[in-house]
């Protein structure tokens, strides 16, 4: 307090050793602390491992580890055989491998940039500035020293010119400069201290380069994991079979299923020869809403309860016309939707049917092979027309706008309500000339019940049991049954089953799955269909067809 007062009163204000180079360091220092300070807490933030342990304590604690961990018991409780277990799997490895990568990205992070982060706030700045008060004080005691040296001349009565002498002044001149030199010494080694940390201002400024380097190597990394595993998800998801078909490109179902003929189309046609030829209003009168959604979703599924739906033979109709009207593109196609239209509105019937006829020609295998069959079956139900009302034209009516239709923006409903008699004029003479636009061939024998069992297929150990249910000694890994030949398909391709499903208990259960052809012994009784190679697809025409 002596001192503060001797320097108060003696003076205007104390002394300045520093450069003001260094002052401007000095106003630096603070800022720099300041934001490093924050970066520090910030990046600390970001670490999801708790920081400060080795790679083992870490990895519990981080929650992709749980979520890896989650991933694999769930694919050990579901198993490899369900999609969803080999996803799960597939996943928790790859979600594993990317916590190790985690793991070693916030072990670096914490080595190479927070940890010297923390140093620089924390110690290295606080130093500095530690030595710069410490300075401050010996200048303090510099200038008290001076000026009581100073006093003690003014008491002496000696001219400011002169310096005083006696014990007591010499004590008091080499406090003095004790104190001064003590200054220098501290005033040097702080401004060393404070150039050194402007000539590293490119060290600490690297921190922040190896942080987007670490990043960008630890993003690599993780990226190259997610590729690999990814075809290997894809190439699950493709071989599963059981994939939905409503809403999908033909050509896709197609493909994944290894079917030639979409199995809605074909399971819903095999039901309907069954159950529903003679059913009045067939795919006019409107199903149930929730028997639709149900067999929809089976139909999805491939699997379906004949017995349920042979009783509502509505809602198989339903459910056929549904398909069709779900088709991202008419089976009919957009590319040819103009000579469609265009055939329809020849007015000479001859010429009418051969450029439907063209049309036809020019469409893709798979929409051709679709539409013979589906056109096969609509020729085949207006044989009953006396009984189910459907005549050509009623059945091109209700189905013509799911079969075929433009693709424009707008309202569909006007669009269609302008081309509906066009379309009308297309499909009918399609149904009703169809052994003419699609020779050779047939629906076929079909699948028959007899109240006893269905008729064309070869049972083995597999019996109906007459109550609803199906008995059979089977075990679940036993594969379906073989059928013969399948609806619309070559007999060189692959075959259609009929078989139970294990996971839906003893219920009466239809699923036309595909598996290698099995060679069926001379005495097993088979079905056959038609195949679309049982005559060339642009192979001979017969005469014309007979106009009545």
């Amino acid at each position: 307090m002596r001192q503060l007062a001797n320097q108060t009163v003696g003076r205007a204000e104390k002394t300045e050793v520093l450069s003001e180079d260094l002052l401007q360091v000095e106003k630096r220092l603070e800022l720099v602390k300041q934001v490093s300070h924050s970066t520090h807490k910030k990046l600390t933030a970001c670490l999801q491992g708790q920081q400060g342990v080795d790679a083992d304590k870490r990895s519990k604690k981080l929650p992709l580890t749980t979520l890896a961990q989650c991933l694999t018991e769930g694919s050990a409780v579901l198993g490899d055989d369900s999609l969803l277990g080999k996803m799960l799997r597939l996943c928790g490895e790859a979600e594993d491998k990317l916590a190790q990568e985690l793991i070693q990205f916030e072990l670096q992070v914490e080595r190479d940039v927070i940890e010297p982060l923390f140093v620089l706030a924390e110690v290295e700045i606080p130093n500095i500035q530690k030595q710069r008060k410490h300075l401050a004080k010996l200048v303090l005691d510099m200038d008290s020293s001076r000026t009581r040296w100073q006093q003690s001349a003014k008491s002496s009565g000696l001219s400011s010119n002169l310096q005083p002498s006696g014990a007591k002044a010499d004590a008091l001149r080499e406090e003095m400069e004790e104190a001064a030199n003590r200054v220098e010494i501290c005033r040097d080694q702080l401004s060393a201290d404070m150039y050194s940390f402007v000539a590293k201002e490119i060290d600490y400024a690297n921190y922040f380069q190896t942080l987007i380097e670490v990043q960008a190597e630890y993003h690599r990394k993780s990226l190259a994991l997610l590729q690999n595993v990814l075809p290997q998800i894809k190439a699950q998801q493709e071989a599963w079979m059981e994939k939905p078909s409503f809403g999908k490109p033909l050509e896709e179902h197609l493909a994944v299923s290894g079917r030639e003929i979409a199995f809605p189309v074909e399971a819903c046609v095999t039901m309907l020869l069954e159950c529903g030829m003679q059913e009045e209003g067939l795919f006019r009168v409107a199903p149930s809403a929730s028997k639709l959604k149900k067999l929809k979703a089976a139909l999805d599924c491939c699997v379906v309860d004949v017995q349920e739906y042979s009783a509502d033979p509505h809602a198989i109709a339903g459910a056929l016309k549904s398909y069709l009207r779900e088709l991202p593109e008419p089976l009919m196609t957009f590319e040819l939707y103009e000579e469609w239209i265009q055939a329809s509105n020849i007015p000479e019937q001859e010429k009418r049917l051969q450029a439907l006829w063209n049309a036809c020609e020019k469409l893709p295998k798979a929409n051709y092979n679709n539409i013979r069959y589906l056109i096969k079956f609509l020729a085949k139900l207006t044989e009953y027309q006396d009984m189910n009302k459907m005549t050509p034209s009623n059945v091109a009516i209700v189905l013509g706008p799911n079969l075929l239709w433009p693709q424009a923006e707008g309202n569909i409903t006007e669009m269609m309500t302008t081309v509906s008699l066009q379309i009308v004029g297309i499909i009918e003479p399609l149904i009703q000339h169809a052994d003419w636009f699609f020779p050779g061939g047939g629906l076929g024998p079909m699948l028959r019940w007899d109240g006893a069992g269905w008729v064309g297929v070869r049972w083995d150990a597999m019996r109906w049991n007459g109550m609803g249910g199906m008995s059979t000694g089977m075990h679940p890994a036993t594969p379906p049954l073989h059928c013969g030949q399948p609806c619309g398909l070559d007999s060189a391709r692959s075959t259609s089953t009929l078989h139970p499903s294990p996971s839906l208990g003893t219920r009466g259960l239809m699923s036309l799955s595909h598996f290698p052809t099995q060679t069926l012994n001379s005495t097993s009784p088979t079905w056959t269909m038609p195949t679309a190679s049982s005559t060339t697809r642009r192979g001979g025409r017969s005469a014309w067809p007979r106009i009545t």
